[in-house]
């Protein structure tokens, strides 16, 4: 095999000292470039839409944990409320037992004013009675006396009295018996 020596000049040997020359140069720019190049297209078509994935997904996170919070406040208010009604309902309860107990009272008063007026008539009525009783004996009183009477004068007319005579001795006798027993 046939070696071949290329004998590069002084100037040609400093330049090359690093391998550098013009195609090497340009290789590598292009190199550059079409990296940037595929760079800037993969970020577009891949590093854009997995961030717009990462920035959804968090916006979603932010407004679920929202969600809850909301979610856990009003929770708390429900239950808030709920023990509020609850106390409401044993207030409620009292209130209602109270009510009952207060027309317990008023019927009891009234029941109570109901029997006192109608131990007023009763008494009132065993009154009128008394008096109706009381009358009917002065009058039975009255009939027998009157009764006697005619026996009296009967008894007189048979002794021949004349009239005046009969009319004084009924005066007399009613005279005995006294007006209030005529009266009462």
């Amino acid at each position: 095999m046939a070696q071949a020596y290329v004998y590069l000049t002084e100037g040609e040997a400093y330049s090359r000292m690093f391998g550098l020359d013009w195609q090497l140069l340009a290789d590598a720019t292009l190199t550059l470039i079409a990296v940037a190049v595929l760079f800037f297209v993969m970020s577009y078509f891949l590093f854009n839409p997995a961030r717009k994935m990462l920035t959804d997904r968090q916006t979603k996170i932010r407004n679920e944990l929202a969600e809850a919070r909301t979610n856990m406040e009003q929770a708390q208010a429900l239950k808030a409320e709920y023990e509020e009604k609850i106390g409401n309902i044993e207030k409620e309860g009292e209130k209602i037992l109270d009510e009952a107990r207060r027309k317990a009272l008023q019927n009891e008063a009234q029941i109570i004013a109901q029997a006192r007026v109608e131990a007023g008539r009763i008494l009132e009525r065993a009154q009128t009675e008394a008096a109706l009783e009381k009358q009917k004996m002065a009058d039975d009183v009255k009939r027998e006396m009157i009764e006697i009477a005619s026996l009296m004068a009967g008894k007189v007319v048979s002794a021949s009295i004349d009239t005046s005579v009969q009319d004084q001795l009924i005066e007399e006798t009613l005279k005995e018996m006294g007006e209030n027993t005529w009266l009462s």
